[in-house]
Formats: structure tokens, C-alpha cells, sequence
């Protein structure tokens, strides 16, 4: 395993801080685990604009929430 280090907003840390601590982890295990869920994700690709005259800004959102689910919209809040 090799050391990296990461600069994370103030925000971002505080919840890493509070996951780690409620789940008695390491904040580097849960870093390890979300990056390897997002890696391993298919890598996604662009709408594309005017492609498709039937798609609406909602209805990309709700693709997005589908695909990306909540954990996306409240990370960066």
C-alpha cells in the first residue's frame, strides 16, 4: 500500500471524522472504500446535448439520482 495525501474541504472532513468515528473505522479505510465503489463504476458518459429532444433538465436529474443515488446530492451539500 503507498501513502497519499489529500486536501479535503473543512466540510467534508468533519463527515469523514463523524463516519469513522460511528462505524469505528479508519478514515483511511472508508477513503479506500469510496474510492474503490466510484472506480469501479462504469465511467459515465455525457447526455449530450440536443441528442434527445424529449429529454427534459428534470428528467436528467432523475437519471442522475437513479444512477448516482442520494449518497451524491448529499455529499455536496
Amino acid at each position: 500500500m503507498k501513502k497519499t495525501t489529500l486536501y479535503l474541504p473543512q466540510r467534508l472532513k468533519r463527515l469523514l471524522e463523524m463516519r469513522a468515528r460511528q462505524e469505528g473505522r479508519s478514515q483511511a479505510e472508508l477513503v479506500r472504500e469510496a474510492l474503490e465503489r466510484y472506480l469501479s463504476r462504469p465511467a459515465s458518459r455525457s447526455l449530450g446535448a440536443g441528442e434527445d429532444p424529449e429529454l427534459t433538465g428534470r428528467g436528467a436529474e432523475a437519471w442522475l439520482e437513479a444512477a448516482w443515488g442520494k449518497e451524491a446530492q448529499t455529499a455536496e451539500k
